[in-house]
């Protein structure tokens, strides 16, 4: 028992690191896992969205970084990871179990497969979280001249600081003491000209998705109720 509760906390722990990449929050804060199972060596999550009509495409993201990153997990032999209460969710469960790709499970249908709708998520994540500390700095004085001066390594600790440097590392951009705060989508320094523009324009970003991301949880909470309704014990 002892091993099953420790792989629980893993399995929870790794689908703590699957995003909705429309919101840039992990499932399990966003109530999206139903269910996990452990039974022996195999691992079984239940995924469901606040909608029947999500875009399929992002829960396709979601259903297969949930399998990826459970299927890492060292003592699991076999996952099975199924969207519930979905339109595509039969289409969608096969795909990621067949390990096919977005564009099999979607013949005719699908636009490519969806790296680069992963990136550009990321890309409007990062924007969100540098105009984050960057609005901090000047609520506490910093001139836009000295803004895009600031490297990370001067920078206080937060969470926004955080989730900066992880959306970094995961675009591959430069995320050590030494990165500047301001940077482009290509690792480019920010000139000052133009940077307020640039700022409000990243202010936008960021309401959006905090907004999505509210009016999701308002819409799941309708849908299921509220509680913490998640099922974490099924142990065997």
């Amino acid at each position: 028992m002892t091993t099953a509760v420790s792989l629980e906390t893993e399995v929870w722990r790794a689908l703590g690191t699957v995003l909705d990449p429309e919101l840039d929050q992990p499932v399990t804060e966003l109530d999206f896992v139903a269910r996990t199972e452990i039974d022996d060596d195999e691992v079984h999550v239940d995924l469901r969205l606040p909608t029947y009509f999500c875009a399929p495409n992002f829960a396709y993201l979601m259903v297969a970084d949930a399998h990826d990153a459970v299927a890492e997990l060292p003592g699991v032999r076999r996952v099975r990871v199924r969207l519930l209460d979905h339109f595509a969710s039969e289409e969608i469960n096969a795909g990621v179990a067949a390990g096919d790709g977005f564009d099999a499970a979607f013949p005719g249908l699908a636009a490519g497969e969806l790296d680069e709708l992963r990136r550009t998520f990321l890309r409007k994540a990062h924007l969100a979280y540098q105009e984050q500390v960057a609005q901090q700095l000047l609520r506490a004085g910093t001139e836009l001249d000295d803004l895009v001066e600031v490297r990370l390594g001067g920078l206080r600790p937060s969470a926004a600081l955080d989730r900066l440097r992880r959306r970094r590392d995961q675009l591959g951009l430069p995320s050590g003491p030494d990165a500047l705060l301001l940077i482009d989508e290509h690792g480019a320094a920010v000139p000052v000209e133009g940077l307020s523009a640039r700022l409000r324009f990243a202010r936008t970003t960021r309401v959006s998705i905090e907004g999505n991301a509210g009016w999701c949880r308002g819409l799941l909470d309708t849908r299921y109720g509220s509680g913490g309704t998640t099922a974490r014990s099924g142990l065997h």
